[in-house]
Parts: C-alpha cells; structure tokens; sequence
C-alpha cells in the first residue's frame, strides 16, 4: 500500500453536520435572515453561513424559536461526521530566512490511535526512535522571559535533546512557550533536518487560513504573518513535524490535549533500542503558564510511576508558584497560615481569578507538593546551578531505580 493510500485509510478529519445555537438566548428572527447568518454561530465555533458553504453535505439546523426551547448539547460524536483526512504532506515556511525549514504535516482526528501515530512517525515519516521526551508546557500567550532564564531554557533543552536523541513536543503555535522552543532550535539546533525531532500538536480548528494547508501528499508553502489582530494562530517554523488536531470545531483550543497524553504514554512503552529493555523516560519542563499547567503537573507527578517535572524559576506566573511554594515547604513542614494568607492573594493576582479559584488552584499546588520529590525547580540566577541540560537530564534518575 502506499504511503498516501495508507494516511488516508488510517486518519480522518472531523466536521460538524449539525447546526446548533451556541447561545441559550432565544433567537426572535425566524426564517433567519442572511444578515443574522454572518453573526450567530454554531457551538462548534463556525457561523451559520460558514455551515451553510461548506462542501460536506447541508447541515441539520437546530435552531430555537420563540415557541420551542432546543436544549441539545454539541457532541463530536453525535454532531460531527468523519472522513478520510484531506490534508498531509509537507510545509515549506517562508519567514525563515536563515536556512531552508520544513516540516511533515498532517491533520488527523482526535480519536486517532496512538499506535497509528507512531507508525506514521518511525516507519512513514522516519523520525528517528527516542532516546527521552521533553514535553514542554507553559504559556499559549506571548510572554517576555528573562535574558538568563531565556538562555537558560533554550540552550538547556537543545542540548539536552541533541545529546540524547530526544523528541520535543509541544502546541506548536508562534506563541508563548512554543515560540521560544522554535527559537532555542534556530539558535542552537544543528542544521541537519533529520534529527530536528520537535512535533507540534496543534488544534486544526486555531490555525489561521488552515484552508491553504488542505491537499493531499502536498507541498505548501506557509507564510506566519502574525498578525496581532486575528485571533487565530500560525505554526512556528522551526518545528520539524506537525499533528494537526482535529475535533470539528473553530477557533478553540484543548482538543489536542487528549491525543497528546495518549501519544505521550505509547512513547513511553517503546525501547530506547530493539536490543535493550529500558522505555522511553519523559520529563515534563514547566516555563511560565496559566492556571492550567497546575492540573498538567499534578496529573504528571502522581502518574505511577510519576513524571518528573523541570520547572524554569524565574519564567513567570505558574512556574514561580510552584518555585515559591517548593522553597517554603518540605515533606514535614506546612505552609506557614500567614505565608498561605499571602500566598491565596499572589495566586488571585497572578492568575486575575478571584478568592475561590484561588483557594481551588492552591489546593491543587499543595497537592502537588505531596510529590515534591518529582519536582525540580531550576533558578537561573543562581551560581550554584549545574548546566540546565545536566539539570534536566538528571531529572531522568529521578524517574528510574
């Protein structure tokens, strides 16, 4: 079988075929007029009109009028219809005028198998096994680290992947944390494309014109404009291999965060070598972050057996946080109830939630000072520090007995 017939027997892509109000409100035009059709949209984020264009066959509309009270719930599987993905090959980034980058891409459903993703990655795309994975999590939004925590980042987790042979993974998108792995590859990856192993897992449904990335066994040039007022996102272009996501939905994010999780525990079962017994080892590196990033990290160190986390002190909101409580804890000792008092106030400030999220989210950060042990927090700033690549990869002895 070929590789083209094979991608399109094995991964899908998802669209939604019922229109349902994403709003509760009553909608009083009724037949809705052409000019309501560009301003009320679906729940899967698409406007009417867009359903109503849209070469799958016509949606189903719920749609409420003033007598009736539509009350259905938007689910993928009872809203969205799957077919063979019409979108893989490769993509050739224009703004990088430094050297030549491209990346294998392809959009894929939500509920593909993992097993099938590793095939397409060794076998298909010929990425070179793992020897360790980094997954980096922070934030999605554009955020300013400090010179020596940015140089601490970026060359700390390029070597530590170029020693070892490790894939990167991350959202993939030209912003926050994604961005700043883009740019540690174009300042301190090697210039041979084949072991540039960093994947992006990127919702379908954010990437701007993501129509111009539709063919397939494709070609595409891509041009990140990144233009402040769309709110959709661009790929970064020093990424090597891109999954793009797919849920039937528009403009939101999240979708990726499942098949991430499930991709990331089948690498963890591979060998690092046919002939050796050892897994993959994973490290989970924590730079900034929203509110978020504190349920990511306790789901890694109370995993068993726990994932270790390297978090960059000085990055900013989550990962000072966790910086900050680490040092005032320890496995016998107690936030302090004054510190706690200060601490509840820190956490509405850094985040904007107000005192209840606070209190949930410090529930969470204690929780996840129970595994301590799992955690290391990595300060910049310090002249005691070893390397951050010696760092990170010392983690990994955490991990394995």
């Amino acid at each position: 079988m070929s590789l083209k017939s094979w991608i399109e027997e094995t991964f899908s892509r998802r669209e939604c075929v019922k229109f349902i109000l994403s709003s509760r409100d009553l909608h009083r035009c009724f037949p809705v007029n052409q000019v309501c059709q560009n301003l009320i949209r679906c729940c899967c984020g698409r406007l009417m009109v867009e359903h109503l264009q849209q070469e799958a066959p016509a949606p189903t509309v719920i749609f409420p009028v003033p007598e009736q009270d539509v009350a259905e719930d938007w689910s993928l599987e009872l809203h969205t219809t799957a077919s063979p993905t019409d979108a893989y090959g490769t993509i050739d980034f224009q703004d990088s005028a430094t050297r030549a980058c491209r990346a294998k891409f392809v959009r894929l459903a939500v509920d593909s198998k993992p097993e099938a993703l590793l095939q397409l990655m060794l076998k298909e795309w010929q990425m070179e096994r793992p020897k360790l994975l980094l997954t980096v999590h922070g934030g999605s939004e554009n955020f300013t680290l400090p010179p020596k925590v940015k140089q601490a980042f970026s060359k700390g987790l390029i070597t530590a992947a170029r020693s070892t042979g490790a894939w990167i993974l991350t959202d993939g998108i030209n912003t926050g944390v994604s961005k700043y792995v883009g740019e540690a590859v174009k300042t301190f990856g090697g210039h041979n494309l084949r072991k540039r192993n960093t994947i992006g897992i990127t919702p379908w449904g954010v990437i701007d014109n993501n129509a111009d990335l539709i063919g397939r066994d494709v070609f595409k040039p891509y041009q990140p404009l990144g233009n402040p007022l769309r709110k959709r996102a661009y790929l970064n272009g020093f990424h090597s291999h891109f999954l793009l996501v797919d849920d039937g939905t528009l403009g939101k994010y999240g979708c990726q965060e499942g098949l991430r999780k499930k991709l990331q525990k089948h690498i963890q079962l591979l060998k690092i070598h046919p002939r050796l017994k050892q897994r993959v080892p994973m490290v989970c590196v924590v730079v900034e972050g929203g509110p978020a990033i504190v349920s990511t990290v306790l789901d890694y160190v109370s995993n068993d057996p726990p994932v270790p986390v390297f978090v960059f002190e000085g990055s900013g909101r989550a990962a000072d946080l966790f910086a900050f409580l680490h040092k005032h804890t320890d496995i016998d000792r107690q936030l302090d109830a004054d510190i706690k008092l200060d601490f509840l106030a820190r956490i509405g400030d850094v985040f904007g939630v107000d005192r209840k999220e606070a209190s949930r989210l410090c529930a969470l950060l204690l929780e996840c000072m129970d595994h301590r042990q799992s955690i290391t927090i990595f300060d910049s700033e310090s002249e005691e520090q070893m390397a951050p690549d010696a760092a990170i990869l010392t983690t990994i002895l955490k991990d394995v007995k």
